[in-house]
């Protein structure tokens, strides 16, 4: 069982920043993908940006630019830093992991919630 915990959400006026941080209890982080989601109200969960162990990123067209996820492989966390915000960007924010070869090994943070105010 991997236990992800999340945190850095806040309220932020427009163009702010943010950074998020999951930290990630396992003992073999290199093993896993790893993700940020974000889901804002009436919406579907969407994917914000992902990273591979060896650090290969990719974002979403709405926050390239922007965002720029990295991970600590050493400290097994991941981190979300977010500039240039707008009120679209408010939603509950969401760490991922998921393991390179078994794909029922997918699990979820709780999620923390992330307001961008005019």
């Amino acid at each position: 069982q991997v236990q992800l915990v999340e945190s850095g959400g806040g309220s932020v006026q427009v163009g702010g920043s943010l950074r998020l941080s999951c930290a990630v209890s396992t003992s073999i982080f290199s093993i896993w993908n790893m993700a940020w989601y974000r889901q804002a109200p009436g919406k579907q969960r969407e994917l914000v940006a992902s990273i591979t162990p060896t650090g290969g990123a990719n974002y979403a067209d709405s926050v390239k630019g922007r965002f720029t996820i990295s991970r600590d492989n050493a400290k097994t966390t991941v981190t979300l830093q977010m500039n240039s915000l707008k009120p679209e960007d408010t939603a509950v924010y969401y760490c991922n992991a998921k393991h390179l070869m078994i794909t029922a090994y997918d699990y979820w943070g709780q999620g923390t919630q992330v307001t961008v105010s005019s």
